[in-house]
C-alpha cells in the first residue's frame, strides 16, 4: 500500500495520496491551498493516476484545490451534502476576519465537473481500495472521516511505518493531542463530542490516524493521552456505573 502525505499552503493542511502501489490508480484526500503542485509531483514520481478526490470537510484550507486537481485528472470529487455548498463558497465556513484577509487574493471557486455525495457508513470502492465513510459533524456539519484497511508495507514516502489494521483520515475531527475547533460557522461543540464518542472511541487501538494538520497518531495513543477522549471515556464509565447501580435496585 502506498500513502504519501505532505503539508500544503499557509495553514499546513495535510494532503494525502493513496494507492495500492506505484503505477496504480490513486485517491487524493483534501487538496488544500497550494496542494496541486505536490499532488502532481507525487503522481509523476510514482506513475499514479488520480481517479477520485475525497474531501473530509468543506473548509477553504481543505478544498482550495479540489476543482483544479479533479479537473486536471478527470477525477470524481466526493463530499458530504451538508458541506457541498462550501465547494463554491468556502469563505462561508470561516470567520469574517479570515474571509476578509483572503478576499484580496481574487480567488474563485467552482465545483468540479463530477461531484458525488457521501453518506454515513457508506463503503467506497476506489482505485482498488475500500474506504468506509463516517459522518462526524461538529467541526462542520458535513465533516466525515475515511477508514481503509492497511494492506501491507507502505511505499517510499508513506507516513505509516508500523503494522496496523486500518488507516483513518480524520480531517479536523481528531489530532495528535487535540480535536477540531467548533467556533466557526457550522461548528458545534456538543455535536463534536458526540461524534468522538460514537465514531472514535469504539475504534481499535492499532488504527493509525492521519489528521488534517500535524503529525500522525493512533487511536490507542489518543485514547490514552488525549484530554478530550480521556474526559469522554471517564464520562462514559461514570454513566455505565450509574446505570448498573440503578439496574441493581
Amino acid at each position: 500500500m502506498f500513502i504519501a502525505g505532505f503539508p500544503a499552503g499557509p495553514w499546513g493542511t495535510n494532503c494525502y495520496v493513496v494507492a495500492t502501489g506505484p503505477g496504480a490508480e490513486c485517491v487524493v484526500i483534501d487538496p488544500g491551498k497550494d496542494a496541486a503542485a505536490g499532488v502532481a509531483e507525487v503522481v509523476r514520481e510514482h506513475r499514479l493516476k488520480p481517479v477520485s478526490v475525497l474531501v473530509t470537510h468543506g473548509h477553504v484550507d481543505h478544498v482550495w484545490c479540489v476543482a483544479p486537481v479533479a479537473g486536471t485528472y478527470d477525477a470524481t470529487a466526493w463530499i458530504h451534502p451538508r458541506d457541498r455548498h462550501l465547494l463554491t463558497d468556502p469563505l462561508a465556513g470561516i470567520s469574517p476576519e479570515s474571509a476578509g484577509m483572503l478576499l484580496g487574493a481574487d480567488a474563485e471557486w467552482a465545483e468540479p465537473d463530477d461531484v458525488r455525495e457521501l453518506s454515513d457508513a457508506q463503503s467506497l470502492e476506489l482505485a482498488g481500495l475500500t474506504f468506509v465513510v463516517d459522518h462526524t459533524p461538529g467541526h462542520t456539519e458535513g465533516s466525515v472521516t475515511f477508514r481503509t484497511p492497511y494492506l501491507g508495507a507502505p511505499g517510499d514516502g508513506a507516513p505509516v511505518r508500523q503494522e496496523v489494521s486500518e488507516v483513518m483520515f480524520s480531517g479536523d475531527l481528531l489530532f495528535a493531542g487535540s480535536i477540531g475547533r467548533t467556533d466557526l460557522p457550522g461548528g458545534d461543540h456538543a455535536t463534536m463530542l458526540r461524534s468522538l464518542t460514537e465514531k472514535v472511541l469504539p475504534l481499535a487501538d492499532d488504527i493509525v490516524v492521519l489528521p488534517g494538520h500535524g503529525e500522525q497518531t493512533s487511536i490507542g495513543r489518543e485514547r490514552a493521552t488525549n484530554p478530550y477522549l480521556l474526559d469522554l471515556a471517564d464520562q462514559g464509565s461514570a454513566g455505565h456505573t450509574i446505570k448498573q447501580s440503578i439496574r441493581g435496585l
